[in-house]
């Protein structure tokens, strides 16, 4: 089949069309917006390139998360504005620290909540900084952008509904299903004796981590999908538990009589077979209860059971991790910069400062959650560039030769339907949404125009500065990458070692503990494969840390059942060297050796445990320490 004409000209055909769909969308609520009087019109164009998507479900929650985070953000521009009485001092202080705390939230929720979290934030900054000098127009400018955002949003799901596809979840769920129909045909071989390939297993921790980071926009825009993705998740975290055993000591050191019995089960049935995983589960618990096999079987056999039950509840506690290192670093980060651009603007009363501040706030916030926010800038620049040149030539080559607002409206259509191309190319695709987004933000259609040209040029510098002061930002304030994000994973479940330690008579913490560092376990894995850490690592690193978590339940569970004093004390000593396991891994492993000889013979069915974690924390203490500087800026206590 010959390529799409478009295709031999660098352009991807179905980038190129959903481009055209998108900018006759914005065109449509451009002029709706004006009809309808509103002030501002172009803003309900910017919404439609925000807020389109090619999936319906995405369309619908992103169009309600845009809706929701201008509101909020409006009502508190709004209240700012009448507490600081136009004062600009205030109002830095209080923008700087309302777009710290929406970048602070948007790095702790998930999916489209962050991005609603991270509206919020330069909503207010447009309600409170675009028309700073008359605070007695604030109330009409935050119904004029609650208004346009609204007519932006209508024209988008109009266009949109029409072209979006319903999105698919047979994929997703053949998927899951594969991956534990491979974890059940291995754990079977070796049981029989066959090899398993560990590059297989590596695999398949890679495949799952990819399949985990689809899941939060997968479900958006319906409860149904919702609740599948917590049941896909649950398997997930059954999976996680069967990769680990499998390249675990316990799966190599099955006594001959159990691997026996469990060969004779019947695994007749083809696929993955949930009745066949119960037996084998079974069989698993009666040759040997304290074997962790029977509970890896009986997880995996729950969680496929329950995908075909999406109004039960999951089978197992699904819990999931939330980055409160890195979100507290996003948080002081985007502080610090807004207070200096703030200072700055103060210091020289620049007409534009406000534009400057407003365009530093986009840029902080959104690309705060990115994986490389100092890579992806310079082309956010170049788009701001381009975007705003385009605006310019807009606004001095043709306004001019224009007859009133409408002729405004309609010389900006062809401008805008440039961004079908610029998104569809394989050279422009990167910076075309901020072409698209600033051009629209410099094109006010009001007649007759007011603004000369030498204003309408500082505010293009002011709002291309947004990307500058963002970009030194990102590179000397906590710069984030793939690497960072997989230390800031790693430290957390280091951290929830630590409080495991510290609270591992409480029963509850342990489950808790284990719910966690499934989930940890797979952002682990897509943050060091995409930092270049080998896969196997990666795995033997969780594997280390399952081991000393499985040492400390032990401890807490015998120094909670114990009626020896001094064997608690014991315990309880012990427990007390892991809770500052970050600091110094090789100390703990000492301690746990020491518990070795010295706890009673009651507890002798621990040694294993605790002789293998203190193995792993001698050969592998890397992977326990924390580094010195990053120490305290570990995850708060949950």
């Amino acid at each position: 089949m010959n390529a799409p004409p478009a295709s031999r000209f660098g352009f991807e055909w179905p980038r190129l069309a959903f481009g055209f769909r998108t900018a006759l969308a914005a065109c449509l609520a451009l002029l709706l917006a004006w009809l309808a009087g509103l002030e501002h019109p172009q803003w309900s164009g910017m919404t439609v390139w925000a807020a389109s998507q090619p999936l319906r479900g995405h369309l619908l929650e992103k169009s309600a998360a845009r809706l929701a985070g201008t509101i909020i953000g409006v009502l508190f521009g709004l209240a700012l504005m009448r507490v600081s009485h136009g004062d600009a001092m205030v109002l830095v202080i209080g923008i700087s620290l309302w777009i710290g705390l929406c970048a602070f939230a948007g790095n702790l929720v998930r999916g489209y909540a962050s991005y609603a979290a991270m509206l919020s934030g330069y909503s207010a900054a447009m309600v409170a900084l675009l028309d700073a000098a008359h605070p007695e127009h604030v109330l009409a400018l935050g119904a004029d952008r609650v208004l346009t955002v609204a007519v932006g949003i209508l024209a988008a799901l109009l266009v949109g509904w029409l072209f979006a596809a319903p999105g698919d979840d047979i994929s997703v769920v053949e998927k899951a299903r594969l991956l534990s129909e491979q974890l059940a045909a291995d754990i079977v071989a070796r049981l029989r004796g066959a090899p398993v390939s560990e590059n297989e297993q590596r695999s398949i921790l890679s495949d799952i981590s990819a399949l985990e980071g689809t899941l939060d926009l997968h479900g958006a825009g319906s409860r149904r999908r919702r609740r599948l993705v917590r049941k896909i998740r649950a398997l997930l975290a059954a999976q996680v538990s069967a990769v680990l055993w499998l390249r675990s000591e316990d799966s190599r050191a099955i006594d001959a009589a159990m691997a026996d019995s469990l060969a004779r089960t019947d695994m007749s049935e083809t696929g993955v077979s949930v009745p066949a995983l119960q037996r084998l589960g079974e069989a698993a618990a009666a040759a040997n209860p304290h074997e962790p096999l029977a509970s890896v079987l009986n997880d995996l056999a729950a969680a496929t059971s329950n995908l075909a039950d999406l109004d039960g509840r999951p089978a197992a506690e699904l819990l999931l991790h939330r980055d409160w290192m890195l979100a507290r670093r996003a948080m002081l980060r985007t502080l610090v910069a807004m207070l200096a651009t703030g200072l700055v603007w103060l210091a020289t009363g620049w007409e534009m400062g406000g534009f400057m501040m407003l365009g530093t706030a986009i840029m902080l916030s959104v690309f705060s959650t990115f994986e490389k926010p100092a890579a992806i800038l310079p082309h956010v620049l170049a788009g701001q560039v381009l975007g705003t040149g385009l605006a310019l030539i807009c606004r001095w080559l043709i306004w001019p030769y224009v007859g009133g607002s409408l002729g405004a409206v309609l010389a900006m259509v062809p401008f805008i339907l440039l961004g079908a191309p610029l998104s569809a190319h394989r050279l422009t695709q990167r910076m075309a949404f901020d072409v698209n987004m600033v051009l629209l933000l410099m094109l006010q259609p009001t007649w007759p125009q007011t603004m000369s040209f030498g204003h309408s040029l500082m505010a293009s510098l002011a709002v291309v500065a947004g990307p500058v002061v963002a970009l030194i930002a990102f590179s000397l304030i906590y710069p984030v990458d793939s690497r960072r994000r997989y230390e800031a994973v790693r430290y957390s479940m280091i951290d929830d070692l630590e409080y495991l330690a510290a609270s591992a008579l409480r029963s509850d913490r342990r489950k808790r503990w284990r719910a966690l560092l499934h989930h940890r376990v797979l952002l682990a894995t897509y943050w060091g494969e995409r930092a270049s850490y080998p896969t196997a690592r990666l795995a033997d690193d969780a594997l280390a840390l399952l081991y000393v978590g499985q040492a400390i339940e032990q401890l807490g569970e015998f120094a909670a059942s114990t009626t020896s004093p001094s064997a608690r004390r014991r315990c309880t000593a012990t427990l007390e060297r892991l809770h500052r396991i970050g600091t110094d891994p090789l100390r703990a492993a000492r301690a746990l050796l020491d518990a070795v000889g010295r706890l009673p013979a009651e507890m002798s069915g621990c040694t294993p445990v605790l002789t293998r974690a203190a193995a792993q924390l001698a050969e592998r203490p890397a992977a326990f320490r924390k580094m010195a500087a990053d120490a305290g800026a570990s995850s708060p206590r949950r």
